[in-house]
């Protein structure tokens, strides 16, 4: 059984960083993309950054510059850093693992149960 297990949230000032961290257990995802999205209440979750299986990233526009996503395939860990964060950036940050490296929540089949990210301002 597939587990993804997030870790690093927690409470910063703006302008402060985070490093979140995403193991998964029960199989190997090297030829899987690791994405990380972020869910702010009420709002819909939205796609933060993803790294894709051939080592392409890409980012939504307002983290471009500030966020870096890497993955270590040994250790089945995505990671995010986070710098400069903004009080907008406040909200709960998902791990994702899918076939292709897409966008939208559906593409992704196994997820973390998140980690609360809160920025003060």
């Amino acid at each position: 059984q597939v587990h993804l297990v997030e870790s690093g949230g927690g409470l910063v000032q703006a302008g402060g960083s985070l490093r979140l961290s995403c193991t998964a257990s029960g199989r190997t995802f090297n030829n899987y993309a690791m994405s990380w999205f972020r869910q702010a209440p009420g709002k819909e979750r939205e796609f933060v950054a993803v790294f894709s299986e051939s080592g392409t990233t890409y980012y939504t526009d307002s983290v471009k510059g500030r966020f870096t996503i890497s993955r270590d395939n040994a250790k089945n860990t995505v990671y995010l850093q986070m710098n400069s964060l903004k009080p907008e950036d406040t909200a709960v940050y998902y791990c994702a693992i899918g076939r292709f490296p897409g966008r939208a929540p559906l593409a992704y089949d196994y997820w973390g149960q998140g980690t609360q990210v809160t920025v003060s301002s």
